[in-house]
């Protein structure tokens, strides 16, 4: 039974990497940290856990040896946690920003501060199964890709050579992508009803499209009134050899054998391209596409808590540990919901 210890248990991601792990066969949880409610049982801020465990929110100078920690706490502050956690465990699988890329000048680009443990960055993995598996069964440290980022790598990563090197994405988020402890601009009568583009030039995470795929990836980033989910539509120019055949091939040869990505792209019906909306608490990727002369537009969805955040990390902690990668995870989604 592997031990896990939760830092900022208290979370939406939290939450998730909670639930997934509880109901893990091959997992025990070992700690629940949190800074705001040590003390406290889990399903009273979790209430979906209730009958599911009796564990406590432990404080952080309580977090004590694990063979895997999960840090799902906030970006900025991670860098300066993770160094003081390190020797908790052998492995550890951050879900935070602040360690996806190696340069520590990206960092403060996207995120306006210096990165505080700049000797950290290069020896993370990131935290894409489908492009580093072989990596991930040996690393002791991994980082998780953000959610849009997730969705838009893998939307784009098999179109290699069948595309230009510059990419607009245009990506949708639900109000869970902002965190627990969200502002004023989430509040329901402000996010009801809306379609804010929150982020029309550089979002923090184009920046990990562009290293993972190779593009010169452009995003601009719109919050939908959903509660969970996350949608890219990616526009590209093609190459001379790109037509639909050879886009749809190369999707299938990508993924041929992926556990959690799926091919969704049909010439009718109602559910003919991905929709974040039929994969609520599953961890699968539904890609797809349409070709249009030269014009290229791959598509991604997936739920921003799971494929994009706790259940990408439970399918590396599965790979790290030696265990079945869709151990705890074969949760399908629901319909209609």
């Amino acid at each position: 039974m592997i031990r896990v210890g939760v830092a900022g248990a208290a979370g939406y991601l939290g939450g998730e990497l909670l639930r997934l792990l509880i109901g893990h066969p091959g997992t025990e949880v070992a700690h629940a940290v949190s800074t705001r409610f040590p003390g406290r049982r889990v399903d009273s801020v979790h209430p979906n856990l209730r009958a599911q465990t009796d564990l406590l929110f432990s404080a952080p100078d309580e977090l004590g040896a694990c063979d895997v920690l999960l840090t799902a706490t906030p970006h900025k502050a991670t860098m300066s946690l993770l160094p003081h956690l390190r020797d908790r465990a052998k492995t550890v699988i951050d879900l935070s920003g602040d360690f996806r890329d190696p340069d520590p000048a990206v960092y403060e680009r996207y995120y306006g501060v210096p990165h505080t443990a700049p000797e950290l960055l290069g020896a993370f993995v990131p935290g894409v199964p489908e492009l580093f598996r072989a990596e991930l069964a040996e690393a002791d440290l991994i980082s998780v890709p953000g959610c849009m980022a997730a969705a838009a790598i893998l939307a784009l990563r098999p179109l290699t050579g069948l595309i230009g090197p510059d990419v607009q994405i245009d990506a949708r988020t639900g109000s869970s992508g902002s965190g627990a402890l969200a502002g004023d601009a989430n509040l329901h009568a402000e996010r009801s009803g809306a379609l804010r583009v929150f982020a029309p030039v550089r979002h923090r995470h184009e920046a990990e499209v562009a290293r993972l795929t190779g593009l010169n990836a452009r995003m601009t980033a719109t919050g939908v009134e959903a509660v969970r989910g996350v949608q890219v539509v990616c526009h590209a120019t093609g190459t001379a050899s790109a037509d639909e055949r050879a886009v749809r091939r190369a999707y299938r040869e990508s993924y041929a054998g992926e556990p959690f990505v799926r091919i969704v792209a049909h010439r009718a019906g109602t559910h003919r391209l991905p929709d974040p909306k039929l994969l609520s608490g599953s961890n699968y990727c539904d890609v797809g596409f349409a070709v249009d002369g030269d014009r290229i537009t791959a598509i991604a969805a997936l739920d921003n808590l799971v494929k994009g955040g706790a259940g990408a990390a439970v399918q590396c902690l599965n790979i790290r540990t030696g265990q079945p990668e869709t151990l705890g995870l074969g949760f399908p989604g629901l319909h209609p919901v």
